[in-house]
């Protein structure tokens, strides 16, 4: 296993993955790939979170869902994804009241292929770290930020980052959307 995670610049890895889409629909499972957001020409906004059924994950996930319009806005996929499996994605979106509604994928790493070609899995319990992936358009990181298990992410933040990358030019410090860029 590999202990340095992936950073800004590297090709994010191609993968193929399960996740679960919808729990209304009745087509509950598709594929996602790493091509997915390439195809389409737009950014995309992988976090992976520990574990389903814990007590940060849901707080994280339900406040990524309340972005969404803003993610989608900047032309941007958003992706959830664990080590966990569909199946325990799944039961854990139906019988969690704030995750029944959710409109962003989970994407199901069982393997921990992904998590561990990213360097973001623990030891020894081999579970994926808060871990936060900005990915342009051509597949190429542009950001990552990793959090130890216990501590939550600030959305506002990533949306922030994401702004600054999507301008294509230099943000000074504590730079916001709208503010001038540097020359």
């Amino acid at each position: 296993m590999s202990n340095r995670i992936l950073s800004v610049g590297s090709a994010f890895p191609t993968f193929t993955k399960k996740a679960v889409v919808s729990i209304e629909s009745g087509k509950e499972f598709a594929d996602i790939t790493s091509e997915d957001h390439k195809k389409a020409k737009k950014w995309m906004v992988m976090f992976w979170y520990p574990k389903d059924f814990t007590f940060v994950c849901p707080t994280e996930i339900v406040e990524f869902d309340n972005h969404l319009e803003e993610f989608t806005k900047k032309e941007t996929v958003l992706i959830g994804a664990s080590t966990d499996s569909e199946f325990s994605h799944l039961g854990w979106r139906v019988s969690h009241p704030e995750l029944k509604g959710l409109r962003i994928p989970l994407l199901a790493d069982t393997s921990k292929s992904l998590a561990e070609e990213l360097g973001i899995l623990t030891d020894p319990e081999k579970v994926a770290y808060r871990a936060t992936y900005i990915v342009d358009p051509t597949g190429v990181i542009r950001w990552v930020c990793q959090n130890d298990l216990g501590v939550g992410r600030d959305i506002p933040e990533v949306l922030r980052v994401l702004d600054a990358l999507q301008t294509g030019k230099l943000t000074p410090c504590n730079w916001k959307p709208g503010q001038k860029t540097l020359n």
